[in-house]
């Protein structure tokens, strides 16, 4: 990627861009955007990086509360592992998977839920971390964007985007929503106001992940895999429908993860019911985990805005709207939500941020502002 060429005549303080989220997408667009050298900020609303990329450290080791997998032929998601030298394993596919009904457990042979993805063997949080680590104190935490108002100002020659956040503001010649668009319409006011059509679509683009419980249990082994298991389960009865083996290399540490479909009215599963449908599944041996771990997506304000249902659609995932910028070419799409290529993973995410990078690079009609740093009350 080339250098960008520069432009002499933007008011002090204001930034080539500034990036609104820091989970993979967002942190992926500011380090290259940063390499290409632009001058950029990350404005988080959490108190941490990495979005969906979440990794509980627990006695027995980490892991994933978000997403879990790469999958074969995912060249973006596969080409930073090999960039950052993030330690990968392979998902554990070998033995039976179970079938759950009202009849009962039943044994399937073979295992036709898993295939081999890739598996972070540090958590998926790795991949975020080695990005945070490079873009050091560009990434602005607790930082919520309140308003982003891109009307044109003739003061200047060469128009900026204003951003309000929670400590102040900045001034900006791109940005980009690295969130999903549901969330950003609901938590951002745009001024002007986006496009009727536009923000209709972003309300009704669900969050990925946002109707989701996800569950792990830690056991001290992998009991399932004694008896020829793979730790796969298809359940029709629930809380959990899905479950996998989510144990490190060679089964240690030793766990098990689910995810529960959230109802309108209906919270997060117990710890309890979660325990009782494993004992129905694979035995008395699953009675005992010394960690259960419930990560509920739809009660996270900073993932999915209030009133998230059970919408699962990802008919709008990908939509030719996110493709191209908004606001006159200055504000840019950048989640897995928007990604026609692999939505829901994070090679989608990756791929919406590449889209916002080359979008922004190769805008021959507003040139980038001159690289120096923020000021004022950034």
């Amino acid at each position: 990627m080339t250098s960008l060429p520069f432009s002499a005549s933007l008011p002090g303080g204001a930034i080539d861009v500034a990036v609104v989220g820091a989970g993979i997408a967002g942190l992926f667009a500011a380090s290259r955007l940063i390499d290409a050298g632009a001058t950029c900020v990350v404005l988080e609303s959490r108190d941490r990086i990495g979005g969906r990329l979440l990794s509980h450290d627990s006695g027995a080791g980490r892991f994933d509360l978000g997403a879990s997998w790469f999958w074969p032929g995912e060249r973006r998601v596969a080409a930073l592992i090999d960039e950052l030298g993030v330690p990968i394993h392979t998902q554990h596919v070998a033995g039976d998977a179970m079938y759950h009904t009202a009849d009962g457990a039943q044994r399937l042979a073979g295992n036709p839920i898993d295939v081999p993805a890739g598996r972070f063997s540090d958590g998926a949080f790795s991949l975020a971390d080695r990005l945070g680590a490079r873009l050091g104190d560009a990434v602005r935490l607790q930082t919520p964007v309140h308003e982003i108002d891109y009307q044109d100002d003739d003061d200047y020659q060469d128009h900026v985007v204003h951003i309000s956040h929670a400590h102040g503001s900045l001034m900006a010649r791109h940005v980009i929503l690295a969130l999903p668009p549901s969330l950003a319409v609901h938590h951002i006011t745009f001024r002007p106001a986006l496009p009727e059509q536009l923000h209709a679509l972003a309300i009704a683009t669900p969050v990925w992940m946002g109707n989701i419980a996800k569950v792990v249990l830690v056991y001290r082994e992998a009991f399932w895999r004694h008896g020829g298991l793979a730790g796969a389960a298809i359940s029709h009865l629930g809380p959990l429908r899905e479950i996998h083996d989510m144990s490190g290399p060679g089964g240690v540490p030793a766990a098990l993860f689910g995810f529960a479909p959230l109802s309108p009215g209906r919270g997060a599963p117990t710890k309890d019911e979660v325990i009782a449908q494993l004992v129905n599944i694979f035995g008395r041996a699953a009675a005992a985990p010394i960690e259960v771990i419930i990560k509920d997506w739809r009660a996270d304000s900073h993932t999915a805005p209030p009133g998230t249902g059970a919408d699962t659609s990802m008919s709008t995932y990908g939509h030719p709207w996110y493709q191209k910028p908004a606001g006159d070419g200055r504000l840019h799409w950048a989640s897995t939500e928007t990604a026609p290529t692999s939505p829901g993973h994070i090679e989608g995410a990756i791929a919406s941020a590449e889209r916002a990078v080359e979008a922004i690079t190769t805008a021959g009609s507003a040139p980038r502002l001159t690289a120096r740093p923020p000021q004022g009350d950034q």
